[in-house]
């Protein structure tokens, strides 16, 4: 029977089942599917998400009513390193000639040789009610599911005759513009998750405000942000892969993305170039827990001068460059511990002290950029815990790196800095009209939508 001829079945027999819709909701991976099915017949049908899951719900019903099988339940199953797919369909509990036949299905849509561990799949099975004295009883393979992609998917599932059917399902796929606005509740990655931001988009934006912004005394929950930024997004609205940060904004200060040739840079609304010469913050997520000046030291146990600022922040944190320029110092100094100094431009220094150690290639001589791992937090030296000791100095004396005055960016002028104005008035534009603009649609296999 083919599934063209069960549409008026499905009519008259489907009916909401708890398990049925249990195991159909686990396999559907939470978004709406476009569906791309192939019929043995020569005619093409078309099934659209909905008859997708009611044809399940019905096969799971049928199954439910077979004797000696419980009603389906949902079992997920991560592959194993070194484990075969095979191997990792038997775990859910069904036996070697129905989990072989599984994966030559699925083989017929997909390498199912060269996988990664810890790719999930979700199944759905039918448990023996109880085995007969002496008896094995198998437990039956009634759907199977996993992702192929970030929006594409393969499913197997039982139908009506028993027999497993396989189908590749596609979430359609648009590229847009989007404008996100939110507020700070907990960090900043937190917030920005909340409004469709990606770790990387994320990263990008923490990374423009550490020039401007100190994130533990200026940053307040409650204070409002936007975001304008490109992304692939699905019909359900998940964001799946995360384009170029087009716009931020944050106590004020805005900052526009730009590009002349191949450098794209990132500028303030009168077209200054927002890169400050020296990061206010070396160190993600760090907090300051001791501040340049005289003080009573942890260890020593009597006051001196502390010629830097403290950052408290986990073992092995990874270490920001403050600013472009050439590694002077990269070694154990003392009571820093192991210590390293980077040399700028103008006669300006920067030190970072205590960590666990260099990241890889940071030797003296070596030219680095402003943001570039350098080193990792760690407690070597005189340190009672984990933290980032860092410096700042002028011409050879040490100054204080709270309030210090640095060099700032540059500014555009002539034709960029019309260019630049035409590229701002777009993005204002969608902020102005809030929502999204979408550049296009396709599948997840990249072909166009109609």
């Amino acid at each position: 029977m083919r599934l063209t001829d069960l549409r008026p079945l499905l009519v008259r027999r489907a009916r909401p089942i708890a398990a049925g819709v249990t195991v159909v909701a686990a396999l559907a991976f939470g978004a709406t599917l476009a569906v791309r099915y192939s019929p043995p017949a020569k005619a093409r049908a078309t099934l659209d998400p909905a008859a997708i899951a009611a044809l399940q719900q019905t096969a799971f019903t049928q199954t439910e009513a077979r004797a000696g099988l419980a009603a389906p339940t949902s079992i997920p199953i991560k592959l194993q390193r070194g484990e075969t797919l095979e191997g990792a369909v038997r775990r859910a509990g069904v036996g070697p000639a129905e989990a072989q036949l599984a994966v030559q299905m699925l083989s017929k849509a997909m390498d199912t040789v060269h996988l990664k561990a810890g790719m999930l799949i979700q199944t759905a099975i039918a448990q023996p009610r109880a085995a007969e004295a002496g008896g094995r009883a198998e437990a039956r393979l009634i759907g199977l599911s996993l992702r192929t992609g970030p929006a594409s998917a393969i499913t197997i599932s039982r139908s009506f005759d028993g027999a497993l059917r396989l189908r590749e399902l596609d979430e359609k796929l648009r590229d847009e513009t989007t404008v996100a606005a939110g507020a700070i509740d907990g960090s900043l990655y937190e917030s920005a998750e909340r409004i469709g931001a990606t770790p990387q988009i994320t990263a990008k934006v923490a990374e423009l405000f550490s020039h401007k912004i100190d994130f533990q005394r200026d940053l307040q929950p409650g204070d409002d942000f936007k975001l304008v930024f490109d992304r692939k997004v699905t019909e359900a609205g998940r964001t799946v892969e995360a384009g170029d940060l087009q716009y931020a904004e944050l106590h004020g200060v805005k900052f526009y993305r730009f590009a002349r040739g191949a450098d794209v840079e990132y500028f303030d609304e009168f077209g200054k170039n927002i890169k400050g010469f020296l990061l206010k913050t070396p160190v993600d997520g760090a907090h300051i827990t001791s501040l340049f000046g005289m003080r009573k030291h942890p260890i020593l146990g009597y006051t001196r001068a502390h010629q830097g600022i403290d950052f408290g922040a986990g073992y092995g944190t990874p270490i920001l460059a403050a600013g472009d320029g050439v590694v002077a110092q990269a070694a154990p100094w003392g009571g820093y511990g192991n210590w390293l100094r980077i040399r700028h431009a103008e006669g300006w220094d920067t030190g970072y002290g205590h960590i666990s150690r260099f990241a890889a290639g940071i030797h003296p001589g070596v030219h680095v950029h402003q943001g570039q791992v350098v080193a990792y937090v760690g407690a070597t030296g005189l340190a009672t815990g984990p933290h980032l000791h860092y410096e700042i100095w002028k011409n050879g004396q040490r100054v204080n790196p709270i309030g210090v005055k640095v060099p700032q960016g540059s500014a555009l002028a002539g034709a960029d800095l019309a260019r630049f104005n035409d590229q701002k008035n777009r993005i204002d534009g969608l902020l102005a009209h809030g929502g999204s603009r979408v550049l296009a649609t396709a599948d997840a296999r990249g072909r166009p939508s109609a």
